[in-house]
């Protein structure tokens, strides 16, 4: 595991986020969001953070997760939180879709009932 930052307010930063990478359980996507806010919580960048993302690869050919949130005057990270809680249920039936939409739930849309 590694850790980095650009501008961080301090040196603990990715210490703290390495530490609650390797404590966090359940998905990957929860460990990693673990460890952004932990760093946010160490003291984060030095100035005010406006942006947050949040990718996971897994076996296909394009990301498992893409999330992020561009810009926020508010917490970014509690912004990306928000919709991973949202993607997550459904990150498996997205995967499904994508290789066999037939299988795959319709999520209401009309017409794919």
């Amino acid at each position: 595991m590694a850790a980095a930052g650009n501008l961080l307010a301090d040196a603990a930063v990715p210490q703290a986020m390495l530490a609650a990478f390797a404590t966090a359980e359940g998905h990957l996507g929860d460990r990693l969001l673990a460890a952004l806010r932990a760093g946010l919580d160490a003291g984060g960048e030095a100035g005010p953070v406006h942006s947050a993302g949040l990718m996971v690869v897994d076996v296909q050919s394009w990301p498992l997760v893409d999330l992020r949130c561009d810009w926020s005057d508010d917490c970014p990270v509690a912004a990306l939180a928000r919709a991973w809680e949202v993607y997550r249920p459904q990150m498996e039936a997205y995967v499904l879709r994508a290789l066999d939409p037939r299988q795959a739930p319709s999520f209401g849309v009309p017409g794919d009932e």
